[in-house]
């Protein structure tokens, strides 16, 4: 049964994904803020499939934490849900996304459009300061800047160290970093198949001020997202080995 539901689930998010391409694309020639738009449209469509067909909704917690301009976003990674959703969760994301993603049909497009981040992670020093600076552009333009600093999805309770690019980016932004915990993987599966039903958890937590050295800031923003993080996924029964909290 849950192996249905989750090919149910794929037929539904990719089959709306062309058909809202088809539609959409002619928007990419107008506004960026078209094209946010729709995006939006597109992504209740596919929150309400996940509910009627998975039974998974989401909450988000803290908003109070999101600042009004520029800042660096950095959060757990545990599905490809977030990545969809914090298109809708903030109010003008810059996702930083693996190059490979922007030549996807109709997602890639609309990746493009939005003016996120792309990057070449075989692409050494050159990439990382392409980074850096679209970053520092788009934190200039009041935009919030995501990045997932574990640098992959992680399963429930893993609590790898973080790549030193979101030090970087932290340096050069020169803006407050927003940590944020969640729990996605306790409902859904890498590629948003489902776990189990129930309602994943987005949680903002209080942003760290720019200024920090990198030794500081890296050790205070682990602990922050996998302390908030700990926290939800101990309503679910689930704690990381003892060698994964050192």
């Amino acid at each position: 049964m849950r192996l249905l539901r989750s090919l149910t689930f794929y037929i539904w998010m990719y089959g709306l994904m062309v058909v809202f391409g088809l539609i959409g694309t002619p928007l990419l020639l107008g506004p960026r803020s078209w094209a946010r738009k729709f995006l939006r449209i597109y992504l209740k469509a596919v929150w309400f499939g996940m509910r009627w067909i998975m039974g998974v909704t989401f909450e988000v917690r803290g908003r109070e934490h999101l600042t009004t301009g520029g800042a660096l976003v950095a959060s757990k990674h545990m599905s490809m849900w977030e990545t969809l959703a914090f298109w809708e969760i903030l109010p003008d994301p810059a996702i930083i996304l693996k190059r490979s993603l922007i030549y996807m049909p109709f997602f890639g497009w609309f990746a493009v459009r939005l003016g996120n981040i792309s990057i070449d992670r075989k692409g050494g020093g050159k990439a990382l300061k392409g980074m850096l600076r679209d970053a520092a552009q788009r934190g200039s333009e009041n935009r919030q800047v995501l990045i997932f600093p574990e640098g992959t999805r992680v399963v429930p309770g893993e609590r790898p160290e973080f790549k030193p690019g979101i030090a970087g980016l932290y340096k050069s932004m020169n803006k407050p970093c927003i940590p944020v915990a969640l729990n996605s993987g306790v409902h859904l599966q890498t590629y948003c198949g489902l776990r189990k039903p129930g309602r994943v958890v987005v949680e903002f937590l209080e942003p760290i001020a720019p200024g920090l050295d990198k030794v500081s800031f890296m050790r205070e923003l682990h602990a922050r997202i996998n302390q908030a993080t700990d926290a939800l996924l101990a309503v679910d029964g689930i704690t990381p080995d003892p060698e994964e909290r050192a």
